[in-house]
């Protein structure tokens, strides 16, 4: 009997040891240091519509396959999600979306994420869908989905394919704030 407790337990402390692992990712930024600022800084130039809401939920959905990583739900726990280190993003999550702006979400669409399963979509969609996943990806988290978004330090660039124009949003330009900064 003691021997069967002892193994209940350490199986029970390997299959926790692999989430706790992943979730110490939470917080790190998916975007190249070199390219952090560039992609802090771009605003999604889409009002907050409904519209885009629905556009993006079709596409997550869909076309993007995001729920395979990251779930219907948003949670991180698509059928895809099991096993990946780090874990994929968890939108549900309060503390992701206060640390993260809407441009690095874009970029990492768009571009990927170096270390971990997430691949770059820029060749799959256009930069206005992601920016309606984004929207979509915001109401997983309800009243805390807009955090940091769009306070980036001011505009930058679309990179990659997106016609290299700038986006100089209304929700940009107020930098960082208290335990957001340097995430």
């Amino acid at each position: 009997m003691k021997m069967r407790r002892g193994a209940l337990a350490l199986l029970m402390i390997s299959f926790a040891v692999p989430v706790v692992a992943a979730e110490r990712h939470m917080m790190q930024p998916r975007v190249p240091a070199d390219k952090l600022a560039d992609a802090q800084a771009l605003t999604s130039p889409l009002p907050d519509a409904p519209e885009f809401v629905e556009k993006g939920k079709a596409l997550y959905n869909g076309k993007g396959t995001c729920f395979n990583c990251h779930g219907k739900d948003g949670s991180g726990n698509g059928v895809a999600a099991f096993g990946l280190d780090p874990s994929p993003r968890n939108f549900q999550h309060h503390g992701f979306w206060r640390h993260r702006t809407e441009g690095e979400i874009f970029w990492t669409i768009k571009h990927g994420s170096i270390g971990t399963a997430m691949i770059g979509f820029g060749d799959q969609l256009t930069d206005e869908e992601i920016w309606s996943i984004i929207q979509y990806e915001r109401s997983f988290a309800g009243e805390h989905g807009h955090g940091r978004m769009g306070r980036g330090q001011g505009s930058g660039p679309m990179m990659g394919s997106g016609g290299g124009t700038e986006h100089r949003g209304p929700r940009g330009g107020m930098g960082c704030e208290g335990d957001n900064c340097g995430q």
